[in-house]
């Protein structure tokens, strides 16, 4: 009976361990998703102004 007992409870552990590895782990890869989307979007942000930048100049250079 005494064997079962520590045998369970090293299971729970085993169980417990896992369950919060995986929390972390989940938790880990939604910030680094968040992380990237951000990223992107100012790279986005920043390709658009160099856009206009170039559309603008272009206008000008037929103008004159």
């Amino acid at each position: 009976m005494d064997s079962f007992n520590i045998a369970s409870i090293v299971y729970l552990c085993i169980i417990i361990g896992l369950i919060a590895l995986f929390a972390v782990s989940f938790t880990l890869f939604i910030r680094r998703l968040l992380i990237n989307s951000s990223v992107k979007s100012n790279q986005s942000i920043q390709i658009d102004k160099k856009l206009d930048k170039i559309i603008e100049l272009l206008e000008k250079d037929k103008s004159s």
